[in-house]
């Protein structure tokens, strides 16, 4: 009996440790460009997610008793919206738990779709107001609406720049035309006088027939709503053709591969990003040191904003007590109020970000700088 009594006590030792040492696998998905013009700020986000995950998975997070082992399924969705959808399909069959992304708001929007018939919650940094006014409580949006950062640069030409005309730029992109036309809204209500508003497209790289009719109009300031890739050529070309006018633009141009790829030329530029400037703060510049550090380069724009987010979906799989249950961590993020590198996180009925606060940044030595450092 003696024996039989002991080698039930090691068996139920045997059984404590084997639940003690049970671990959950939680799969986050992520959408970007990771090839193409846009793949060093598709690269940058992944880059952030998975310097997140890789510090939760080093502290073992517990969530209802078990330890959880993070993983990210990051897909490539080229920037184009077809490709999008078809990446949000497969990452919601596959069972992800949610979806840091899209980086586009032309993939996301329609991606969007997808992920709220799954019932998945996505943490985008996708910037057009679209995005949140369909009436989707799976979106939450961990960046700046582009009312916010179109509306900045309104405010700073008139305000800071003194500017009074305006020349106005977009690629058609679901981004590029809703910051460029919150960045008309504002700079109208300021004063500012649009003397002209030209088109081009994500993969243009030959500006000079719009810069030369531009020219003629002479304006204080250029507007344009579209990215580096396409903001660094331009930025070099106005200076070709000797524009008097800076070049202004929201958080697609403001980034370091906006300066590697535009040299002297990048001094004309002046963009918002979401969030503080991290070197301001002690937790900022940690994280600026370890992204260093893990990846020898520097962040461009949303890399932090990815590292939060993958950060508070921990926090709200811990709080909501389920790794499996995405209605319920749904509705965790919902009331979440959360403080991360870039800032607090706390989202409104639309699932937008409240109170985002923008900085306003010049390109000084290859890197986004802020205005006035």
């Amino acid at each position: 009996m003696r024996r039989l009594n002991t080698t039930m006590a090691v068996l139920a030792a045997v059984g404590f440790i084997a639940t003690a040492d049970a671990q959950t696998v939680v799969t986050i998905g992520h959408s970007a460009p990771l090839t193409g013009p846009q793949a060093p700020n598709g690269k940058d986000n992944e880059n952030g997610a998975r310097l997140a995950i890789d510090e939760l998975n080093k502290s073992g997070v517990m969530v209802a008793g078990q330890k959880v082992t993070f993983k990210l399924d990051s897909q490539d969705d080229q920037a184009d919206p077809k490709v999008g959808v078809q990446v949000a399909q497969k990452l919601v069959d596959s069972g992800v738990i949610a979806v840091l992304g899209p980086y586009n708001s032309g993939v996301a929007i329609p991606a969007s779709r997808v992920y709220n018939t799954g019932g998945v919650p996505m943490l985008p940094v996708a910037s057009n107001p679209a995005l949140t006014k369909q009436g989707f409580k799976n979106i939450f949006r961990i960046g700046a609406s582009d009312e916010q950062l179109g509306g900045t640069m309104g405010q700073f030409a008139a305000k800071t720049l003194k500017a009074k005309t305006a020349a106005v730029i977009d690629d058609r992109t679901a981004y590029g035309q809703g910051v460029a036309e919150q960045f008309v809204k504002e700079a109208k209500a300021n004063g500012i006088q649009i003397v002209d508003q030209q088109f081009t497209n994500s993969s243009a790289t030959d500006f000079l027939g719009i810069l030369t009719s531009i020219k003629s109009r002479n304006p204080d300031v250029i507007f344009f709503g579209g990215y580096a890739a396409q903001g660094a050529p331009m930025a070099k070309q106005m200076r070709a053709r000797g524009l008097r006018a800076k070049l202004l633009g929201g958080d697609g141009i403001c980034s370091a591969d906006m300066g590697k790829v535009a040299g002297d030329a990048a001094s004309i530029v002046y963009c918002a990003q979401g969030g503080i400037s991290l070197d301001k703060t002690p937790a900022g510049r940690e994280f600026l040191k370890k992204y260093k550090a893990a990846y020898n380069t520097d962040t461009q724009v949303y890399g932090v904003s990815y590292y939060d987010g993958v950060k508070l979906l921990a926090d709200a799989m811990v709080k909501a007590g389920t790794t499996t249950d995405k209605a319920k961590l749904i509705a965790q993020l919902a009331k979440t109020n959360y403080k991360g590198v870039a800032g607090t996180y706390t989202f409104d009925e639309y699932g937008d970000l409240k109170g985002a606060p923008t900085t306003v940044y010049v390109i000084k030595n290859g890197l986004p700088v802020p205005y006035g450092q």
